[in-house]
């Protein structure tokens, strides 16, 4: 399965997750629902302007991750 989703936010608010304090990411992807991704998988993704873009997140049919990337 794909999900779509746009991310925004800075490396402010993304350091507890980047340091482990926080675990999951919660996200709207453009159907409307609502994901919990966790925050390791975005780590590839931040800058000193935090993390902002287009992702696609695909997960296996057990709902397990498989990979994530900006579109």
């Amino acid at each position: 399965m794909e999900f779509y989703f746009k991310l925004t936010i800075s490396y402010q608010d993304f350091l507890p997750y980047y340091q482990g304090l926080a675990d999951k990411v919660e996200v709207r992807e453009s159907r409307g629902r609502i994901l919990w991704i966790n925050g390791r998988h975005f780590r590839g993704f931040l800058t000193e302007n935090g993390i902002h873009g287009h992702f696609k997140l695909v997960i296996d049919d057990k709902g397990q991750f498989v990979s994530l990337n900006r579109v």
